[in-house]
């Protein structure tokens, strides 16, 4: 316990500018239940404050939980544990998963590491921005509609959104529970892939987790660097919603990268991209006003709609104004018929392609502290990741180079459980 206690400390110092933490584990009390051996012994990590932990305090960011603490490990934590990783304590974040900045947090917000004065994004901020500074070696995350996979590529790491259903929620405060998927951020693709390894599998607990072959999870064992024939797609419509010239080139450079090792690369269509940010967003609004009924202040915390933020407190009202009776037909059913014209659309387009690859953000994160009027401004930064959560499928984003020193990434998207196909492409890209 007392080296434990030295890093922890160590952590808090190192910390004290990036905000990266809410809650520092100075008790030991997630000691409890580790393993001494396993395939994560002597690795630090860090744990969303949406995702429960024993004995530690699960805010999801928000004066709403301020006082709640995890009376149980979630499933991924319990694997965590088994495996003996060291869990550092709860990462900061946007209040309930609401934001693409990392800015919405009731206990403040979160820098960049790796772009200093610049958001670190959303929702995942802490995770993301605390394996970036070196403060912990892997983290978890939540990926709703990018929230791993945009702060991955504002602080220049390694984020991973699985299938949707091969990570276990149970443990997890959902944002939207047919969106939420829990996945892993690290330095490089092998930690992630190993921290992988660790937190997929069957949950019966979790009715929409899947029961997989035993050999489906050995994600860091079958990493294949080989692109050569590979064939990578790229939609035509990326190119006119990137709205940063620096990007469109790290992009474009990424894909001259992977040809010049011997992938082919095959322009395609996705001519309904321009409807996923709305059809993302109303399916949230509605889950999310449903998830957050049951914080109400009767059993635990404050009643949420007198102590949220600004962002949340949107969210919950227009999810309330659209699933009135009168209204629901107009919008909710739209979406959800949008939803299914999207995913369709998605997976004919990888029928002719290995993975689809493309852009994680379309534009440079913001100084912090801008003041952004528009909330369709902010979630702008979802346009290319909200469609791997409408379809659940696997997508992954990897580092691909800078642009005014802020790091941008490459994502890949695959087909459904073909994760390891997507996780070979990473790991090729960074290999070469």
């Amino acid at each position: 316990m007392a080296g434990n206690m030295g890093f922890i400390a160590e952590l808090e110092q190192g910390d004290q500018e990036l905000n990266s933490f809410i809650v520092l584990d100075r008790q030991g009390v997630a000691l409890k239940d580790r393993a001494k051996k396993g395939k994560l012994a002597g690795l630090k990590v860090g744990v969303k404050s949406n995702i429960s932990v024993d004995g530690l305090m699960v805010s999801a960011a928000s004066k709403t939980l301020e006082n709640h603490i995890g009376s149980y490990d979630a499933f991924v934590v319990k694997r965590i544990k088994g495996e003996g990783g060291s869990i550092a304590g709860m990462t900061n974040m946007d209040e309930f998963a609401c934001g693409s900045s990392g800015e919405t947090s009731f206990y403040g917000g979160t820098g960049n590491p790796s772009a200093p004065g610049r958001i670190p994004g959303g929702s995942s901020s802490g995770s993301a921005a605390s394996v970036a500074s070196g403060l912990v070696d892997v983290s978890i995350g939540s990926d709703t509609g990018g929230s791993i996979r945009n702060p991955a590529s504002h602080c220049g790491v390694v984020g991973y959104k699985p299938t949707y259903g091969v990570v276990s929620r149970y443990g997890l405060l959902d944002l939207a529970m047919s969106l939420d998927q829990i996945g892993p951020l690290a330095r490089n693709v092998k930690s992630c892939a190993l921290l992988l390894d660790v937190i997929a599998g069957h949950d019966p607990r979790d009715e929409t987790s899947i029961d997989l072959d035993k050999g489906f999870y050995n994600f860091s064992g079958n990493l294949d660097p080989k692109l050569k024939d590979k064939k990578l797609g790229y939609a035509r419509e990326f190119d006119s919603l990137i709205q940063d010239k620096g990007i469109r080139r790290v992009i474009h450079k990424a894909i001259d990268r992977l040809s010049s090792v011997g992938a082919e690369i095959i322009e395609l269509s996705l001519p309904n991209l321009k409807i996923a940010l709305p059809t993302y967003y109303l399916n949230v609004y509605v889950e999310f006003f449903s998830a957050t009924r049951k914080y109400d202040g009767r059993r635990y915390g404050h009643r949420i709609e007198e102590v949220c933020g600004e962002e949340v407190l949107r969210r919950i009202l227009i999810g309330s104004y659209i699933t009135q009776k009168e209204y629901s037909g107009r919008y909710y059913r739209k979406a959800l018929q949008a939803r299914s014209v999207l995913r369709r659309e998605l997976m004919d387009a990888l029928k002719e392609v290995d993975v689809l690859v493309g852009p994680a953000v379309p534009k440079l994160p913001h100084k912090i502290g801008t003041r952004i009027e528009d909330p369709m401004v902010m979630y702008a930064y979802d346009i290319f990741t909200v469609l791997a959560n409408l379809a659940g499928i696997p997508a992954g984003v990897v580092p691909a180079g800078e642009t005014d020193h802020i790091p941008t990434g490459l994502q890949v998207m695959g087909k459904p459980l073909q994760d390891q196909k997507v996780l070979n492409v990473m790991y090729g890209f960074e290999q070469y």
